[in-house]
């Protein structure tokens, strides 16, 4: 509960749990409604790598937020999701819903959401002292696996029991309880030597953050891997697991909630253990072995056919996405000197982009090869790349006395 000391945090966190809330209900109801209305799971994949549409752009989120103050920026942007969020509801009240209509309004929220947890992130590295990082980080990654079981169970039951239009009056609240939380959030600025962010050009400030992270290993290493784990990690867990629902296991709705449930509590509790011990690991360490880890559990979900035996494979690949993804958000705000932050944290949101990218070329393999054969195929490769990270740069990834090994 340390964490909770600062104030900023004690707003920020249920702030945080309620978008993640939302972003959850969310994705059940559309996903499972694109799968229904279109019956493809190349249209399932291709809504899927839309709501991550902003990874390309979140670089200039992360200097817009260096201008405008991370809180200011978040603000607007949950503002965005409230604003789409009643388009939908009223699209769905009214009977006018659509796989078009739906398609270009979850462009606009993929060109928002997907930096909403880089400016959590930077809020969270700015506001904490630095003993407490990877405890904060802890709690706060456990915003966003609550929601996951809590809104993937919510979104399936409220629809199933009051159909989609009403199940986003729900999804209308949330978001709104979300930005009104975001508008007590405290933060204190950091102060950098040099010329104010105002006085260099956007394309410049982004040339200077990808120079800086070119040029230090551990941040580079990092940043190189969260690219790999989005393109061949996520979506096997992510958009594809409606098609595993329907198709693999002949579940409805509410079995999908449960599958993403499952992940979801793993990635939990992996969370709750990094926030009490968290300062006990090494975080580079942790994160290449957790890595391999959850390829290895991915690649045996993609060929079990009973979904008790995959939900439970599906917790532990969970567990280990936390002690993967958490240290490495560490390990970024830890090493990254204060006057890069936002630009590297944008960055490494860019690598987000791995993941629509791997449901693009994910969709196509899976109605061709089938979902065993395209599952396997990933974590195959996942594994081979992380090995040639973990080689290329195992001085300052597994070496006791790298920085980025560093426990406090």
């Amino acid at each position: 509960m340390a964490p909770f000391q600062v104030r900023s945090f004690r707003f920020q966190w249920p702030a945080d749990l309620l978008a993640s809330w939302a972003f959850e209900m969310e994705g059940i109801i559309l996903g499972w409604f694109v799968l229904v209305a279109t019956g493809s799971v190349l249209a399932l994949a291709l809504f899927g790598s839309l709501q991550f549409l902003g990874t390309l752009i979140s670089p200039f989120f992360g200097m817009a937020g260096d201008r405008i103050g991370y809180r200011n920026l978040l603000c607007l942007m949950r503002l965005v999701y409230v604003a789409v969020a009643a388009a939908l509801m009223a699209m769905f009240m009214s009977g006018l819903a659509a796989p078009v209509p739906i398609f270009l309004l979850a462009t606009v929220m993929g060109l928002v959401r997907p930096s909403d947890v880089t400016m959590r992130n930077l809020l969270v590295g700015e506001t904490m002292p630095a003993p407490l990082l990877m405890r904060a980080m802890g709690v706060s990654r456990t915003t966003a696996d609550m929601a996951r079981i809590a809104g993937a169970l919510t979104g399936a039951g409220l629809v199933a029991l009051l159909g989609a239009g009403l199940a986003y009056v729900g999804v209308c609240t949330v978001y709104a309880l979300s930005l009104l939380l975001t508008l007590n959030v405290g933060l204190k600025r950091v102060r950098v030597l040099g010329p104010p962010p105002a006085a260099v050009s956007a394309l410049q400030a982004l040339r200077e953050g990808f120079a800086y992270i070119w040029s230090t290993p551990d941040v580079r290493a990092a940043t190189l891997l969260a690219f790999l784990m989005n393109f061949t990690a996520y979506p096997i867990v992510s958009s594809l697991m409606a098609y595993v629902a329907k198709e693999i296991y002949g579940l409805d709705q509410t079995g999908l909630g449960w599958l993403v449930a499952s992940f979801s509590g793993g990635a939990l509790l992996g969370s709750i253990l990094l926030s009490t011990h968290g300062a006990r690991i090494r975080p580079a360490r942790t994160m290449i072995a957790c890595a391999f880890a959850w390829f290895a559990l991915n690649f045996a979900f993609s060929w079990i056919g009973s979904p008790r035996l995959g939900e439970a494979v599906l917790f532990a690949a969970g567990f280990a996405q936390s002690f993967c993804m958490v240290p490495m958000a560490v390990i970024l705000l830890r090493t990254a000197d204060p006057a890069f932050r936002g630009r590297v944290m944008g960055v490494r949101m860019l690598a987000v982009y791995g993941l629509p990218l791997g449901l693009l070329l994910s969709g196509p393999l899976v109605e061709n090869l089938g979902f065993a054969v395209t599952g396997s195929l990933y974590s195959l490769v996942g594994i081979g790349f992380t090995a040639a990270i973990a080689l290329r740069w195992r001085t300052h990834l597994w070496h006791p006395g790298a920085p980025a090994n560093d426990r406090t």
